[in-house]
């Protein structure tokens, strides 16, 4: 071959971009993957304290999620904004956006009750595209507080601190060789997860609780409820965790049998609410934190005002899911108290003043945290996206 021909064929495009100089692709992909480039450019700790857009009362979230039914498209839609999975969520974009204030604690912390996952699973508190640092930590109240942050056996807390000191080390210089920003969410998370053996284990345990604070909850010792949750979102918001998301199932009324009857068993479902969710609000009150913690109650759809016939002789009542008109409480931190807004019909079929769309309400808990829900972003393959996607407005009536 001639040598001047194979010459001209190695100064291809392809070529000249792959290594002219320290190569131009290689260059090209080292700043695509940078953490400008991604919309965030991340502190030494990702979960340090930051500051909102604008001063505001509420410095905290706890969400109790009523969780009752199967399709997850509603569920999604509520915590994460689009019916699909794969977004951040409403908790992961507050730790995004405001970091948390407790170093040793994860700054976003996950309850759930019933005994069941909720219908979104666990894409109802990821942090989807964003970095994990920022997705919620899924803890127990009865046993382990969270699995595998223990040390495995044969490993002391000595030979776990040499470890993680390699592992950082070798983190650190992928980062600075590659500069994504996943990296440095796993040295966090490494760090995080050391400090919360200690931290974690302390702050779950409710043993040094008053028997009267027990029992204002309806919590007991070594138990798993509802109630013994509210007691650990109180313990948790006290020590500056920024957002506490409780999910408790068993809210499916259809009324296949007794105990999804709308009479009876709802009756004692909600005895198993209005305790502990009472008790959380007073508790919250009564140390100071009431002001400052944003409260949401809520589910992810209504009930048909009429009973659903799944029973042919009638003895049990139910009804179905209904996604044109339900209700959602909020409680604290700057929320209008004792406003209530939107009427529907008389017989709550539909809506018939100031509706109000789910990203309207996402909307409204961003700016009640101090950020304008369009302008607190995230960038991700070439667009800017936001919590309340392309749509919301604040809802101005709801803010004290």
């Amino acid at each position: 071959m001639n040598p001047a021909f194979e010459q001209i064929q190695l100064n291809t495009r392809r070529h000249f971009l792959k290594n002219c100089g320290v190569g131009l692709g290689s260059g090209a992909l080292a700043q695509l993957l940078s953490p400008d480039a991604f919309g965030l450019k991340a502190p030494e700790n990702p979960l340090l304290p930051r500051k909102s857009h604008f001063s505001s009362k509420a410095k905290r979230v706890i969400y109790i999620h009523l969780t009752g039914s199967p399709p997850h498209s509603a569920e999604l839609f509520v915590h994460t904004g689009f019916p699909q999975p794969g977004r951040p969520s409403f908790g992961a974009w507050t730790t995004y956006g405001l970091g948390s204030e407790n170093q040793d604690l994860p700054g976003y912390v996950v309850l759930i009750s019933s005994g069941t996952q909720p219908n979104g699973g666990k894409n109802s508190f990821s942090a989807g595209f964003i970095p994990s640092v920022y997705q919620g930590v899924q803890c127990r109240s009865k046993g382990d507080p969270v699995l595998y942050v223990s040390n495995p056996p044969g490993m002391d807390r000595s030979l776990r601190r040499a470890s993680l000191d390699a592992l950082r080390d070798l983190n650190q210089k992928a980062a600075e060789d590659f500069a994504h920003p996943e990296t440095l969410t796993r040295i966090a998370q490494y760090e995080l997860a050391y400090r919360m053996q200690a931290s974690v284990p302390d702050v779950m345990d409710i043993s040094n609780e008053s028997q009267k604070t027990l029992d204002a909850y309806g919590a007991e010792v070594g138990g798993a409820s509802l109630g013994n949750n509210c007691l650990l979102a109180r313990r948790l918001a006290e020590k500056g965790v920024r957002f506490v998301q409780l999910f408790d199932w068993g809210w499916d009324y259809h009324g296949t049998n007794p105990k999804e009857d709308i009479r009876d068993g709802l009756t004692r479902k909600c005895a198993t609410m209005d305790k502990p969710i009472s008790a959380l609000i007073q508790d919250l009150k009564e140390r100071g934190l009431f002001d400052e913690t944003l409260i949401i109650i809520g589910g992810e759809f209504g009930r048909t005002p009429f009973r659903e016939g799944r029973t042919s002789k009638g003895k049990v009542l139910g009804r179905d899911h209904f996604p044109d008109c339900y209700t959602m409480i909020m409680a604290g931190g700057g929320v209008k108290g004792g406003h209530v807004h939107g009427e529907s019909d008389e017989l709550g079929f539909s809506i018939t003043k100031d509706p109000v769309h789910v990203h309207d309400l996402q909307a409204t808990w961003m700016h009640l945290l101090g950020f304008d829900h369009e302008q607190l972003t995230y960038r991700f393959q070439g667009r800017d996206y936001r919590l309340t996607d392309v749509h919301g407005h604040v809802v101005k009536d709801l803010i004290a």
